[in-house]
């Protein structure tokens, strides 16, 4: 996959002259098409694109949909393999321009004839993670919440600061069970732990500004689990799955200001 036709054409021909067979992609949307309709051996993207996602986005998409395969980055940035080198877990090789295709060649027939059958990963839900996962996303958000200056103001037990965010966290998977492509924009689910945190929070001397700290800290603890079990995951519902964590997290958050507020008027009525 390449954006610039000249250079497409170029490694088309070259690579069929040196006994391969090859189909040509010239963007994001076109590559995806191809993998999720046809099989390959290798897959060669530039890393730059013009339209939305870039290689990254591929080399994914062949990684989750047809593990196997060879998935080889074209970069024109010298100092790549230093600058990227957290994303090799995704890439079997970096090539840096201009590279000669002899040994493009030779790199591809060593590659793939060293490399080892790759058993299909089981593929979850989010919502089944996060369940599997709650007690580890627990243990990471009471660690940055302890280190939060926002948050650690207040001297809390570790099970007074996490206070309902289990039942919170339960919650949020009950939503995702339900989420679909269909129904994503469905309303978020009422949650009676996040009722329920607000007036503890109040009750324990938090600002309304910690409330929505603590509620960023709990969303990017979800997410970073989820980047963490990739290859766990089923992409054809991430996306609806990723919405509606996002959605439900802010009505958590809603509905936890909303009771603080409320338990807040009435003590200042009294």
């Amino acid at each position: 996959m390449d954006d610039d036709g000249a250079v497409r054409a170029m490694m088309n021909e070259a690579l069929k002259r040196k006994g391969f067979e090859t189909v040509t992609a010239g963007g994001v949307p076109e590559a995806l098409k191809r993998i999720a309709n046809e099989t390959f051996d290798v897959l060669i993207t530039d890393l730059h694109m013009p339209d939305a996602g870039d290689g990254f986005t591929v080399v994914s998409a062949m990684r989750h949909s047809q593990p196997e395969a060879l998935t080889l980055l074209v970069s024109g940035y010298p100092d790549v393999q230093s600058a990227m080198a957290a994303i090799l877990l995704e890439v079997d090789e970096v090539l840096v321009k201009p590279f000669e295709i002899a040994k493009l060649t030779e790199l591809i027939h060593d590659r793939v004839l060293s490399r080892k059958p790759t058993k299909r990963l089981d593929k979850e839900r989010a919502g089944a993670m996060l369940l599997r996962w709650a007690d580890k996303v627990v243990d990471r958000w009471l660690e940055r919440a302890k280190q939060s200056s926002a948050l650690n103001r207040l001297w809390l037990s570790d099970a007074e600061r996490i206070g309902h965010l289990p039942k919170l966290i339960e919650d949020l998977a009950e939503r995702l069970g339900h989420s679909s492509v269909a129904n994503r924009d469905a309303d978020a689910v009422v949650s009676l732990a996040a009722v329920a945190q607000g007036k503890l929070r109040y009750a324990q001397g938090y600002a309304p500004t910690m409330l929505v700290h603590e509620s960023r800290i709990l969303q990017a603890e979800i997410f970073g689990m989820l980047q963490g079990n990739l290859a766990y995951l089923d992409f054809s519902l991430l996306l609806p799955d990723v919405m509606a964590i996002a959605d439900q997290v802010d009505a958590q958050l809603t509905q936890s200001m909303e009771s603080y507020m409320k338990v807040m008027r009435k003590t200042t009525m009294n």
